[in-house]
Order: C-alpha cells, then sequence, then structure tokens
C-alpha cells in the first residue's frame, strides 16, 4: 500500500476549507403568484440613491427609495423607505452575489419586498422581485442567471413584459 505524502493531505484539507468558506447563491424560479403572495409589500418607486454597509459579515447596498405607489402593504405599516440588497463594497470588503440587481438612481421600479425578523427589508426572490418600469404602461422583468425549478431541476431564464394596469390588477386580485 502506498502512502500519501503529509503534503497532499494538507493540500487536500487546504482546499476543502477553502470550499467551506465560499458562499454561493442558488435562486428557485418564483411564479409571479408566488411573488405576491410571498411579499409583504409590492411598492411603484424610484430609486433615490444608495449606500453600502456591512452588516454581521455581510456586505448590503441600500437603496434609498421614493414611494409613488403602494400595491401591497401589512395593515399599519407606512411603505419601506429602502430596500437592502446583498453585494456591494463596505468596510474594505467587496461582495458579489449573483441574482442580486443594481438598481438605478432615477429609474422607477415595481419591487416585490419582504421585511424578516430582523427588520431588514430586501427583494423576493433577488433580481425575479424587480420589475422596471418602462415609459407610463409597461414594466419588464429581464431573464435572469440560471435557477433551480422546485424539483431542483435548471431552469433557463425568461423575460417577462407586462403592461403596467394588469401587473397592478394581478396584485390587487391575488392580494
Amino acid at each position: 500500500m502506498r502512502r500519501r505524502p503529509i503534503s497532499a493531505w494538507l493540500g487536500s484539507i487546504l482546499a476543502i476549507a477553502l470550499c467551506l468558506g465560499l458562499k454561493a447563491t442558488t435562486l428557485q424560479r418564483l411564479a409571479l403568484d408566488d411573488m405576491i403572495q410571498g411579499s409583504t409589500d409590492v411598492v411603484r418607486a424610484k430609486v433615490k440613491g444608495s449606500t453600502s454597509v456591512l452588516r454581521h459579515g455581510d456586505v448590503f447596498t441600500v437603496y434609498q427609495l421614493s414611494v409613488l405607489e403602494q400595491w401591497k402593504h401589512q395593515a399599519g405599516r407606512i411603505a419601506p423607505q429602502e430596500v437592502a440588497v446583498p453585494g456591494g463594497v463596505a468596510g474594505g470588503v467587496r461582495q458579489q452575489v449573483g441574482g442580486a440587481p443594481v438598481l438605478r438612481p432615477g429609474q422607477e421600479y415595481i419591487l416585490f419586498l419582504w421585511q424578516g425578523k430582523s427588520g431588514l427589508t430586501q427583494l423576493m426572490g433577488l433580481s425575479q422581485g424587480v420589475f422596471g418600469v418602462i415609459g407610463e404602461r409597461t414594466v419588464q422583468a429581464p431573464a435572469t442567471d440560471q435557477m433551480l425549478d422546485r424539483a431542483g431541476h435548471t431552469v433557463m431564464p425568461e423575460a417577462l413584459s407586462l403592461k403596467l394596469s394588469v401587473l397592478k390588477a394581478r396584485v390587487g386580485g391575488v392580494y
């Protein structure tokens, strides 16, 4: 029986340790009705600006919002004025998260939001929860990275384009 040198063992252990430290993002494709039901808020908002923060070792880009319409909300609660998206640069740390969108200042969006126990408001399904408003009548969700269906099978991304009035009615009908 041939013995492996100790350097080979150490190399293997180091490789495993490095892999365990890596973070990856796998998105499950969400149906529009699932996003509507799972959201705590659905708003039509314009992005005013952003800042990046380091929170418990994770970087978030926090976008400040000017809420134009609130389509869904929790009773007795005002519309969120900001949304935290994982990734960005803060405190000398750069993190990039697959599926996390970049929102543009001055751009108008329909945002599907959820608020966790920590109080942090985030996007439902990351980029899936962002519809860009195009003109006065159309919203569009671009195709995102590959995702998985409920059974764990890879599904190809698809862009979705709807009339603004249709999406608003759908949110009202499901909510």
